[in-house]
């Protein structure tokens, strides 16, 4: 059976979970990246099929750890599709911000990307195709504060696509972001109910994206009908930025 390959960063959860579903759905087979896994009975695990989805322990921010999950991608066959949608937040206003959270957050969301990206691109390079979707933010875009470390990362990370776009095009390689902004996952779930409406009234469409809307974006650029658009960055905010 014919197949094409999706890599998935961060994709047991959230935003990325919902995208592991939706590719195979789309008849992908997924190998999806985790720092850790979830136990075989957890709830919606049929969305881990061992027919359509392979899990692999991996802490992209460790480059032995990449290397070695690199090898166990490598035996899957031709990577069509990586998904860089790992991140993390570790909040503070500047003035009281630790070099520690200054390097979390930039390690994962903006460091990582170059760990995995640069070897399943140079893969994809030679294959003449492949599609790369960075997974960004909306306070990449407008800043955020409390977030220097986060804005200044997701900001990043457009950043990268672009450039990388361009290299990528003369051998059919597209590049792309996603932005989202506020989402209904498991973070934005402990948020307090005033302080969630508070967000929810200053969002135009007045309510939070749900994970299947960013899953949807990625599933459009990933699929045949997308082959022309490169170097871009998709809001998927509800109206919160509009630039």
């Amino acid at each position: 059976m014919e197949y094409k390959i999706a890599v998935i960063t961060g994709a047991t959860k959230g935003i990325g979970k919902a995208i592991t579903k939706e590719l195979t759905m789309n008849g992908y087979f997924v190998v999806g990246l985790a720092r850790t896994l979830p136990e075989r009975n957890h709830d919606n695990l049929f969305l881990f099929d061992e027919k359509k989805v392979v899990l692999i322990k991996c802490d992209v921010t460790n480059e032995a750890d990449v290397s070695v999950a690199l090898n166990q991608i490598k035996g899957y066959g031709v990577v069509d599709v990586l998904i860089n949608n790992a991140g993390v937040t570790s909040d503070n206003f500047f003035h009281k911000m630790t070099s520690e959270q200054w390097h979390k957050v930039i390690n994962v969301n903006l460091n990582a990307l170059f760990y995995i990206t640069q070897p399943i691109y140079k893969m994809m390079r030679e294959n003449k195709r492949g599609k790369i979707i960075n997974i960004s933010s909306v306070n990449g875009q407008k800043g955020q504060a409390g977030q220097v470390n986060y804005s200044s990362s997701k900001s990043g990370v457009h950043g990268f696509t672009m450039a990388l776009a361009q290299e990528g095009a003369r051998n059919n390689v597209l590049v792309n972001t996603i932005s989202p902004g506020y989402t209904n996952t498991e973070m934005t779930q402990k948020i307090s109910p005033d302080i969630l409406c508070t967000i929810k009234n200053s969002i135009p469409l007045t309510r939070l994206a749900e994970v299947e809307d960013i899953a949807n974006v990625v599933s459009f650029l990933v699929s045949d009908r997308c082959n022309y658009i490169t170097g871009a960055n998709i809001p998927v905010n509800g109206g919160l930025f509009i630039g």
